[in-house]
């Protein structure tokens, strides 16, 4: 994966927009891959899904909670890209309070597929979700990447650890002391 530009796709994203009256004041805007890292060193994490307990629980929020962190390792923006839909994504953050981390709705599962981390996850009635990983991406090309052990359809497990954001800080500390 590392040296490889990531897939040119066009996600189906929700934005606020204030003309909009009503309790969902949102409108359809597309967004490609190159307005999230084109021009920029980013980290990009993917996860099997919304509102699911480990993603909740650890990823997400840690890495909002360390966003500074990432910032002072030359790290402009932090995104999640997970095989739901805009509504989802949208709801998830909001319910986790974000201001730093932004969400990429993958709802199609075509980055995912494209990035080669579709797996099937009927055995937990999921359907097609992604296998997590992280990347540190520099202008559109891969140059770290964190893949959980095992990856599998419908694996009985959900490894974690390698993606998460204390392990991606510690490498990108260890290659600047380097």
């Amino acid at each position: 994966m590392v040296g490889r530009k990531v897939p040119e796709v066009t996600f189906r994203t929700r934005v606020r927009d204030d003309s909009i009256e009503g309790p969902n004041p949102f409108r359809w805007e597309n967004k490609t891959s190159s307005d999230y890292f084109a021009g920029k060193r980013v980290v990009l994490f993917s996860l099997p899904g919304a509102f699911t307990p480990t993603c909740s629980t650890f990823q997400l929020p840690d890495f909002e909670r360390l966003f500074p962190e990432f910032q002072a390792e030359g790290i402009d923006d932090i995104y999640c890209v997970s095989v739901n839909d805009a509504f989802v994504m949208n709801a998830w953050g909001k319910s986790q309070n974000l201001v730093n981390v932004k969400l990429i709705p993958d709802g199609s599962g075509e980055f995912t597929r494209k990035m080669g981390m579709l797996v099937a996850k009927d055995n937990l009635g999921f359907g097609m979700r992604s296998w997590r990983y992280a990347a540190v991406i520099n202008d559109g090309v891969i140059e770290k990447f964190f893949e959980e052990e095992g990856y599998a359809d419908n694996c009985e497990t959900d490894p974690y650890g390698v993606s998460a954001p204390q392990n991606i800080l510690e490498n990108l500390r260890a290659k600047a002391a380097a």
